[in-house]
C-alpha cells in the first residue's frame, strides 16, 4: 500500500460505464425483452446463467422451503439487523401538510409512496440477504404496496435461487420473487412482460449490466442511482489503532477489484504501521486476490501536515465510508461536509452500517456524496403540491401574475387570470 504526501495525490473522478460492446449488448438485450417478453428472459436466463427455468415466479412453497433451510444462526441476527433498520428508518417518515393563508387560500404537500418498486439482489456466484433488507425496509416504511423482487437463480445449472435471499424475502413478507436477474430483469421490471408487471422504480446494486441497464431504463422508471465500485477513506490520528484501520481498508478492499481504500493521516508511525499491517491481514483473506489488486491499484495512505487539512481532504473526496479514528471525533463530525455514512470511532468499524447498526448501506460512490444520499424513506415517496386560491388573494395578486407572464412572453397565461379579474364578481370564494 502506497505512501504519499497528501499534496502528492489527484482526486479522479472520471468514471466509465462500460464499453461500448457492453452498452451494446445491454441495450439489445432490453429491446429484446420488449418485444419478447417472457421467452427473451427464460432464453437470456439460460444463455447467461446457464440454467433452464420452468418458472419464472419462485412459488410460495419455494419460499418456504428456503426458509426451512436457514438455520437460526442466520434468521436470529437477520431479525435483529431488520429491527434495527426498520426502526431508524421509521425516524426518516413525512407528512402531508396544509398551511391556511390570511386571505383564504390554502396551500400544501401532499405526500404519497410509490405504489410499485422493484428491487434487485445479486445472487448465483454472490448472494447478499442484507440486501434485501436495505431496499425493502424503507420501502416498507413509506407505504409501498407492491415490492417485487428480481435475482438470478443457482449458478449450478439448477433454477433454484439462493436460500439465504429467499429466507430475508420471506422473513419481510415479501411474496413476489422472480428468478431472473442482469440487464434482463430490469428490462422486466421496467417495461413488463405476461409475468413480470412494470413497477415505477428500481432499486438495488448488481453488476457492470444491471448498472447499465437501470441507466437506460431511467426515465420510464426511476431508479436508486448508478453505484460505481464501493470506497472507503479513514481519517485518523496517532491515537488509532494500527490493526483495526487496516482491517477496516481491507473490508472494502475485498469487495472488488477496483473498490478504493485511503488512509488520510498525520502521524506517519501509524502510516507505516498500517502499511504493514495491511501486508499481514491481507494474506489471510479468502478473497486475497482481489484485495491484493484493489489495494495495489487503489489504495493508498496519504499524509497531511495536520488533521484540519485531512477534514478538507476527505470533503473532496466525498468518500462512500468515512471512518473518523481520532482522539476525539465527535469534535470533527460537524466539519465533515461530503460522506455518504459517518463512522465514528474505533469501534464504529464499517461493517456495523454494512449489516446491522440500522442506516442504510446503499450509499452514494465515487464522490456523488458531494449532491447525493443513502437509499432512505424518501427515495419511495412522491409529493404533490396543494393550492387552493381564494377569491381575495387571486384579485390582490393578479395584476403580479400577468406581468410575471407577460414578460415571458406567455399571453395566454395572463389571460387565464385577466378573464377571472374581469369577471371578479361571479367568483364564489
Amino acid at each position: 500500500m502506497r505512501i504519499l504526501p497528501a499534496k502528492q495525490f489527484t482526486i479522479n473522478r472520471e468514471v466509465e460505464y462500460g464499453s461500448v460492446e457492453q452498452n451494446k449488448a445491454v441495450q439489445n438485450i432490453i429491446e429484446t425483452v420488449i418485444r419478447e417478453k417472457d421467452e427473451a428472459l427464460i432464453r437470456f436466463t439460460e444463455q447467461y446463467d446457464g440454467v433452464q427455468c420452468a418458472s419464472l415466479k419462485v412459488s410460495k412453497q419455494e419460499l418456504d422451503a428456503a426458509y426451512d433451510q436457514v438455520d437460526d444462526e442466520f434468521l436470529v441476527p437477520l431479525r435483529k439487523a431488520a429491527e434495527n433498520i426498520r426502526v431508524f428508518h421509521e425516524k426518516q417518515k413525512r407528512n402531508s401538510w396544509m398551511d391556511l393563508q390570511e386571505d383564504g387560500s390554502m396551500l400544501g404537500q401532499v405526500i404519497r409512496p410509490l405504489k410499485r418498486v422493484g428491487i434487485y439482489v445479486p445472487g448465483g456466484t454472490a448472494a447478499y440477504p442484507s440486501s434485501v433488507l436495505m431496499n425493502a425496509i424503507p420501502a416498507q416504511v413509506a407505504g409501498v404496496s407492491e415490492i417485487v423482487m428480481v435475482t438470478p437463480p443457482s449458478t449450478n445449472g439448477e433454477e433454484g435461487v439462493n436460500p439465504y435471499i429467499l429466507a430475508a424475502a420471506k422473513e419481510l413478507g415479501i411474496q413476489e420473487v422472480y428468478r431472473v436477474g442482469g440487464a434482463q430483469s430490469i428490462a422486466a421490471l421496467a417495461y413488463g412482460t405476461e409475468t413480470i408487471h412494470p413497477v415505477d422504480k428500481i432499486c438495488g446494486p448488481g453488476n457492470i449490466y444491471v448498472a447499465l441497464a437501470k441507466r437506460e431504463v431511467y426515465g420510464v422508471v426511476d431508479i436508486d442511482s448508478i453505484a460505481g465500485p464501493t470506497d472507503i477513506t479513514i481519517l485518523a490520528d496517532q491515537s488509532a489503532d494500527a490493526s483495526y484501520v487496516a482491517a477496516d481498508l481491507l473490508s472494502q478492499a475485498e469487495h472488488d477489484e477496483l473498490s478504493t481504500a485511503i488512509l488520510v493521516t498525520n502521524s506517519s508511525d501509524l502510516a507505516s504501521q498500517v502499511q504493514k499491517e495491511v501486508e499481514a491481514q491481507i494474506s489471510v483473506l479468502p478473497r486475497m486476490d482481489i484485495a491484493s489488486k484493489s489495494i495495489q491499484q487503489n489504495g493508498v495512505i496519504l499524509i497531511v501536515d495536520h488533521i484540519e487539512e485531512g477534514i478538507k481532504l476527505v470533503n473532496e473526496l466525498a468518500p462512500e465510508h468515512l471512518e473518523i479514528m481520532v482522539e476525539e471525533p465527535m469534535s470533527i463530525l460537524g466539519r465533515i461536509e461530503n460522506a455518504g455514512a459517518i463512522f465514528l470511532g474505533r469501534y464504529s468499524a464499517e461493517p456495523v452500517g454494512d449489516y446491522f447498526a440500522g442506516p442504510n448501506h446503499i450509499l452514494p460512490t465515487n464522490g456523488t456524496a458531494r449532491f447525493s444520499s443513502p437509499l432512505n424513506v424518501d427515495d419511495f415517496l412522491k409529493k404533490s403540491s396543494v393550492i387552493y386560491y381564494s377569491k381575495d388573494a387571486i384579485i390582490q395578486n393578479g395584476e403580479y401574475i400577468m406581468q410575471l407572464a407577460r414578460q415571458e412572453g406567455f399571453e395566454g397565461h395572463a389571460r387565464s387570470i385577466q378573464i377571472r379579474l374581469e369577471k371578479e364578481g361571479n367568483l364564489d370564494g
